[in-house]
């Protein structure tokens, strides 16, 4: 996992260096001038402005100049304060690159960057770009790469920041940020949050009970139970009102909420809310099943309209207000449910917000988003950005659901496997897995049905589940 750091946590750990700053900012400038070459193709007989302030992110790029220049690169280095109104200046000669080494992580102040025509390399993050937040502070300049130090900054996945950013590199400069409580989850991690079924696995160890839909919402329960028997469940159970389409025939239907604990300990996760709606008895199943989870200890998704009926209720508490909820509860809401549940709007700065919330509920809480958010009670957080904007559409949120409550039936742990599931969601748009033939992916008009189909595919490339050996059956 990639370590996330705020721009106050990063003041802490360059005080802790161990080492000379010239010797992290020689480090520093070297991987920006690395970046460059790479860039650029090459630098021998190549242009390059670098816009330099008087802090570090100044120096960094006055060490990069040096040695691009040693390298063949022409490098004119352009005082930030004031930034001029265009990089290069009338009557000079063109760039093929502009670094922007003007401000770092500490600028307070809105920033009104040179108008550039050359692509933009970045240092740290985008000059006037919030590294807490990602709100943009005047005209930063759009970069097509940044090159930022020993972390990476919230401001960068957040807000403006993946867009004014660019590809983002993190380099290591020997600094310690082990003591980071934030972390991006990448491709490589989602085999060691989400156990592997053993070789003996029989169907009841990682089953998974759906309870969801309400009268004209009954796709809502079947998209979560496919999802749920695709990522994993050796069995799924959903109970649901009337008939459901598209879901599959190894999907057992049954229409009693589980309201005895006996029953609820049959199953090794559940979930419910997708589709329920928000009628009278909404509200009465929410609490039937948390309160079987609780007594079963069990842990339990809660999603969709689950969270609705969970709204008007303090924290720690089931949809009626009577007791605690289960532990490993993971919640999921979007910003508007979050809103209700926390009595008021994320604000700019996500990640303190859902660690909020995940304190005040006693549970994990997954704010869904372009980076989706997932905090634990005791204030750790993952992060995950493998979507894109494919996954804007009715129904993905149940999908999502499903795969939690599937990762949990298999063993994760609840902040694993929700931030498992926020990846792995993103990547059934965005990777393009083995047998891609068989589950092709659209780049437009992705519908909440088309993702479940993608799965299996998806987490074999992954390395969650192994595909079958030469010889063996499929």
């Amino acid at each position: 996992m990639i370590p996330v750091c705020t721009p106050t946590e990063m003041v802490a750990v360059d005080a802790a260096a161990t080492e000379p700053l010239d010797v992290l900012v020689d480090r520093a400038g070297a991987a920006v001038a690395r970046a460059v070459l790479d860039e650029l193709g090459g630098g021998y007989g190549r242009r390059v402005a670098v816009l330099a302030g008087k802090g570090f992110n100044g120096a960094d790029g006055r060490v990069a100049a040096g040695r691009l220049g040693r390298r063949g690169v022409r490098c004119t280095v352009v005082d930030a304060a004031p930034a001029p109104e265009r990089l290069p200046a009338a009557g000079d000669h063109s760039v093929d690159l502009v670094v922007d080494a003007a401000y770092g992580t500490g600028l307070g102040r809105p920033f009104e960057a040179p108008v550039v025509e050359a692509p933009v390399l970045a240092v740290d993050l985008p000059s006037g770009l919030d590294g807490l937040t990602g709100e943009a502070l005047g005209r930063p300049l759009s970069a097509v790469r940044t090159v930022t130090f020993a972390a990476l900054k919230p401001g960068l996945l957040f807000g403006d920041g993946p867009a004014l950013a660019g590809r983002v590199e993190v380099v290591d400069l020997g600094l310690d940020v082990s003591g980071a409580t934030v972390h991006l989850v990448e491709d490589a991690d989602v085999a060691a949050l989400v156990p592997a079924r053993p070789a003996d696995a029989h169907k009841w160890q990682s089953a998974c009970w759906v309870v969801a839909g309400s009268p004209g919402m009954e796709g809502a329960a079947g998209l979560a139970a496919t999802a749920a028997l695709r990522a994993g469940s050796g069995y799924v159970r959903l109970t649901a009102p009337g008939s459901v389409d598209g879901v599959p025939v190894e999907v057992v239907r049954t229409d009693e909420v589980p309201a005895e604990p006996d029953d609820a300990a049959r199953f090794a996760a559940l979930v419910v809310g997708p589709g329920l709606g928000t009628g009278p008895d909404a509200a009465a199943t929410v609490d039937a099943v948390l309160a079987a989870a609780n007594a079963a200890g069990r842990p339990v998704v809660v999603d969709g309209d689950g969270l609705t009926a969970l709204s008007g209720h303090g924290a720690g508490s089931g949809a009626g207000g009577a007791g605690p909820l289960p532990e490993g509860t993971v919640l999921t809401p979007h910003d508007g449910e979050f809103a209700r549940l926390a009595g008021g709007p994320t604000g700019p700065d996500r990640i303190s917000a859902v660690r909020s919330l995940a304190a005040d509920r006693g549970a994990v809480v997954l704010l869904k988003g372009p980076t989706t958010v997932v905090a634990a009670p005791d204030g750790r957080v993952l992060l995950a950005a493998a979507g894109d904007a494919r996954l804007a559409t009715a129904g993905s949120g149940d999908v999502l659901s499903g795969i939690i409550g599937a990762f949990l039936a298999r063993g994760a742990g609840p902040l694993e496997a929700a931030a498992a599931a926020a990846h792995v969601h993103g990547r059934l748009v965005t990777h393009q897995p083995r047998y891609a033939d068989l589950v092709p992916a659209s780049t437009t008009g992705v519908a909440a049905g088309d993702l479940s189909s993608r799965l299996v595919a998806v987490l074999e490339d992954l390395g969650v589940d192994a595909p079958p050996t030469d010889g063996e059956p499929g």
